[in-house]
This record gives C-alpha cells, structure tokens and sequence, in this order.
C-alpha cells in the first residue's frame, strides 16, 4: 500500500511533465497550449525507499474563464478530499495569477500538507523572481524545473517525510475489490452474489457513497468483498464522477489482493476502465476482467465473445495473462465462476516456488534461448529464485545484468507463466549480478 498525493494548479504550469518525470514513462502528454490534459493520470512513484500513487489533475478549458475557474476549482476540491499529501505547482514566468490565488485559498483552509512548487526556475534570475509567491500565503516554496529535474530532488525529501508509513497487510482473508467506472453494475453483482439488496443500485451512476467491507462465505469460499464505487463527497464538493471514482478505486487498489475490474460490455474497454487496469498492475494486484451487462450486446454472433476478448488483450498488451469474464449480474450469468477465477488469482498471487524446482525448469529453457549478445558482450544465467514477498518476484543471477534487455525479460516472465501458472498476477523480474 502507498499514499496519494495529488498535483494540482492552473493548466499549462508543467504539471503534466512533473508528472511524466516522477513516473518516469511518457504517460502524459505535454505541450505549450494550455489544457491539453483532459483525462487524469495515475501512476507510481517512490523516493528514498517510500512508494506513492501520483495523480495528475490537469486543468481542462471548455472556452470560456467562468468554466475554465470552475472546472479547476472541482479537481482542487476533489483532489484535496482524497490525497495524503498536495503539490500546489505555480510558473515563475507568469508569475502570481488570478486563479493561482483561486487555488491558494482552497488550500489553505485544508489540514493536508501542501507543497508549493514553483516550476521553470532554471537560472538565478528566475530564482530571484520566486520570492514573490509567498504573496500566496503558503510558506516555504520549492523551486525545480520539471522539464530538467533541477529542484525535484529537495521536494520529494520534504514530501516522503510527511507521508504516512503503510505496509502491506497480510490479512487471514483474502480483500477482493470490484472497482470499474460508475454504473457499470459493480453494486448489483455484490447484490447478486450475497443474495440480498443490501447496496442501493440505480440507473444513476454515482449512487454508492462510500466503500463497505462484505463478508462473503459460501459454497467453500470465504474472503472479504470491497464495493468502490463511491461519491464519498462533501455537501460543498461538485461532483465529478469519473474522476472521483477513479480516486476511490487508487484507495481501494492499495489494501486488496485481487481487483475486479467490471466494465460494461455496451460501452466497452474504454480510457477510464484501462485507468484503474493498470493501476492494478503498477500495484501488484491480482486482476480478473469481468465484462458486464453481456446480455445487453445485441446481434452476438458464434466469434463475438472472442473479438470483444481480443480487443481487450490488445489495449492491455503486454499483460494480456488475465483471466477476461462475460457475466450478466441481472441474470446471474457466471457470477460463480467470477469468483472461483478470483480465488484461483488471489492463490496464484501467493503461490511460492521451490528455488530447486524452479531452476530445474527455468535454466535448460535459459541454455536453450540465451540471451542475445549486446555490445559483444554475452550474458551467462546462472541461478535463478523467487524472492520472498506478497506477489510475484524473481530474481535471475548472470554475469552482465546491464545488458538484459526487456523483450528477454518477457521472455522470461511468459516461460514463468507458461510452466507455473501466474494468470492474472504481474511478475516482476529483476537481473542480478553472480
């Protein structure tokens, strides 16, 4: 489990690039127009040993000041209610704004730490220039570019200190969330499972509030059921369902062992539903793809179940070892085995591997498909174990681990899968030095 900690201001300050540097993918994207970030992003990031979940709240500019205000007034408040922590980030070239003063004033009112971040300081001149943001009433400030990296270092110092300490918690049940955009039928398949109405379903997406802990035991099967749907908001707060749903689903993710992700198969695999995919994923969770409201498809031919199930693998290439699921919660179309292919990735994500039966396997594969050469160099794979954590992780002994590349690696986690059964479960593979 990690905390959340939420970037926000006024769009076109370089948050999307801060974002981008943290989690060091080209996730985001950047440019010089203004309000090129409509989607949300959501990544992982660490420093000095302490993981976060990193949530990029862009700005969106519909064409009018009015709107504009109050679109960025909505991601601040919602971004305040959720997140552990807050980097309020501001551009020394504009200096002090209308709207950056907008924002300092939600801020200051919240009992969070906040980080004054102030970007594009890449000379002493500039440095000089970042004095006058303390006009905003926030204290201290850190100066860094986020297109260089200079700075970045100093505020992530101060961030990790203030963030809570969590560890994951081996609890004797197993946590299933079921996560998935707003009505989408995650209430009703919990519904249908315990066989009672004991969640309020709706045809307005939103209805559930909060995230409740069901304690499900039957037919040999006992764990705990997580409902994430929630608009756990404020009177104050305006709604913004997609984004809010996605930051209970970041809570939910991080205390739960396998996620079920329910999509509703008439709108399909879409952005938001691949969101909290691979948040799962950078997560380390168990994940199983349940595709809901299949009774709604119309004009299903013999192949339709099986292109719908390869449009999905294409979008979650390359983890495409998940266990995909067409169920339909109002006719309790395989709901059960929903479940049972849950438990069987909840105990593929715990499975441990005996070290010697794992070589005994993995290393003539190795002797058969070794490495290919990089820069003349020729990699030699002595040992391999699995390391003792929650989820998957092994770890491969070799001479040059510098010149492993990733298709190798891949090549490695596919023979794991293929000879010990992970389905649904990331494997994380790390190249040590013998």
């Amino acid at each position: 489990m990690s905390a959340i900690v939420a970037i926000v201001g006024r769009p076109n300050v370089g948050k999307s690039t801060f974002f981008n540097r943290l989690i060091q993918r080209r996730e985001a994207i950047v440019d010089a127009v203004s309000g090129v970030t409509r989607d949300r992003h959501y990544g992982k990031s660490d420093w000095n040993g302490k993981e976060f979940s990193l949530i990029d709240t862009g700005g969106y500019v519909l064409g009018s000041e009015d709107v504009f205000e109050k679109e960025i007034d909505t991601q601040v408040e919602l971004a305040i209610e959720e997140a552990d922590a807050i980097i309020f980030m501001v551009d020394v070239e504009t200096g002090v704004t209308g709207m950056d003063e907008d924002v300092s004033k939600l801020l200051r009112k919240v009992n969070k730490p906040v980080f004054l971040a102030i970007n594009k300081v890449d000379n002493a001149q500039r440095a000089a220039d970042a004095v006058e943001f303390y006009a905003l009433g926030l204290g201290e400030y850190y100066t860094l570019s986020s297109i260089n990296g200079s700075g970045t270092g100093e505020l992530l110092d101060a961030l990790v200190e203030v963030l809570p300490d969590v560890e994951e918690v081996v609890e004797d049940l197993p946590r299933f969330a079921v996560v998935g955009r707003p009505n989408a039928g995650k209430s009703s398949f919990i519904n249908a499972l315990i066989g009672e109405e004991r969640y309020i379903v709706t045809d307005i997406a939103g209805t559930t509030r909060d995230s409740i802990d069901t304690r499900y035991n039957r037919f040999g099967f006992e764990f705990n059921l997580v409902d994430t749907a929630g608009i756990r908001r404020k009177a104050k707060v305006r709604e913004d369902l997609e984004f809010y749903s996605v930051m209970r689903s970041v809570r939910a993710i991080e205390h739960c062992d396998v996620c079920l992700l329910v999509l509703d198969a008439t709108r399909g695999f879409d952005g938001q539903v691949s969101n909290i995919f691979w948040l799962a994923h950078r997560n380390n969770k168990g994940v199983v793809i349940l595709v809901n409201k299949w009774d709604l498809v119309e004009d299903k031919e013999t192949n339709t179940m099986k292109q719908y199930t390869q449009k999905i693998k294409e979008a979650i290439e390359p983890f495409t070892d998940v266990p995909i699921i067409f169920i339909s919660v109002l006719t309790k179309q395989r709901i059960f085995k929903a479940i049972e292919t849950s438990i069987q990735v909840y105990e593929n994500r715990s499975k441990k591997v005996v070290t010697r039966k794992l070589n005994d396997v993995m290393l003539p594969i190795i002797q058969n498909n070794m490495p290919p050469a990089y820069k003349g160099k020729y990699v030699k794979i002595k040992f391999c174990t699995q390391l003792p954590t929650p989820y998957p992780q092994f770890a491969f002994f070799c001479n040059l681990p510098q010149y492993i590349r990733d298709p190798y690696k891949r090549f490695l986690e596919n023979k794991l899968r293929d000879n010990f059964d992970f389905t649904g479960v990331p494997v994380t593979i790390f190249m040590r030095k013998k």
